[in-house]
């Protein structure tokens, strides 16, 4: 209880925190980051050529890291809590309609053309069954386990790939220009290689969870996940490129056969990580 009345006009407020160590809200920003888009890594690879392709991936963390530092402290600045917030006390209402719509178009866009397949059905009960549940956490914090499991399985998918280089990569004809410094299709690339890195929308988010929401602790968290993020991505992508080269397709499992059995694995987990890298988005 506090007893002296100068000291309780005066002392700075605390900021409330929530229930996430720096840990958990590594793994969220870790699973928001390698979701869904890791996969066409490999890809962006074949469009920007080899070496450049890992270039860019370095330079889309750089920015990754920067922005999603710079949004929270814009975000203090403001006295905002959201990105949203954020976007409205910078753009106004303009600029806040336009960025509800763009996130409501967004699973619209970045999802498949043949939506209203025979798979239709299967994808609604996925999400009911499991998606839905992870979905109506109050919580962000309970999500980093969810994260840490995804991760996981993120790590396994990337050991798959790893071994399918070793082993099929002698067996795929080798294409002509595969190692040239830089291809014309370098701004697609960085298109592709920005999607995978997709998480500033979920920067306040995790931000709040955290025990003590400061900028020190955002930063070190945000430093350590996406280092560890960019790692993984660029094994990933460089490993599914030098399988295929100029065969590479923009999803990479797409190039492995259908009765690889340690593949279809690979596709089973790429699945399972979609489905709890969801909730975040």
């Amino acid at each position: 209880v506090e007893t002296d009345d100068k000291t309780a006009l005066v002392s700075k407020p605390r900021n409330k925190g929530g229930n996430s160590d720096l840990a958990s809200a590594g793994f969220n920003i870790i699973n928001s980051i390698i979701g869904s888009g890791i996969i066409g890594l490999p890809y962006s690879m074949k469009e920007a050529g080899f070496p450049l392709g890992v270039l860019l991936l370095f330079g889309v963390a750089y920015i990754t890291d920067y922005s999603i530092i710079l949004l929270i402290k814009g975000g203090n600045l403001s006295s905002t809590n959201t990105y949203q917030e954020l976007v409205r006390k910078t753009y106004g209402l303009v600029g806040y309609l336009i960025l509800s719509t763009l996130q409501f178009l967004y699973p619209f866009i970045a999802g498949p053309d043949n939506v209203l397949t025979d798979r239709h059905f299967i994808i609604l009960l996925t999400t009911i069954i499991f998606t839905l549940p992870i979905s109506l956490y109050r919580d962000i914090a309970k999500m980093g386990k969810v994260s840490l499991i995804s991760l996981i399985l993120t790590i396994v998918i990337l050991i798959i790939v790893m071994v399918r280089t070793v082993t099929f990569s002698p067996q795929v004809p080798k294409s002509e220009n595969a190692w040239i410094f830089a291809n014309s299709n370098a701004v697609q690339a960085v298109g592709v290689m920005s999607f995978a890195f997709i998480c500033n929308h979920n920067s306040f988010l995790i931000y709040g969870s955290l025990e003590e929401p400061t900028l020190k602790n955002w930063s070190r968290v945000t430093h350590v996940s996406v280092s560890l993020a960019l790692v993984i991505s660029v094994v990933f992508a460089a490993c599914g490129y030098m399988t295929f080269t100029g065969y590479t397709e923009g999803d990479v499992f797409e190039n492995y056969c259908r009765d690889d059995n340690l593949a279809t694995f690979g596709r089973f987990c790429y699945g399972v990580t979609v489905i709890l890298t969801f909730p975040l988005e």
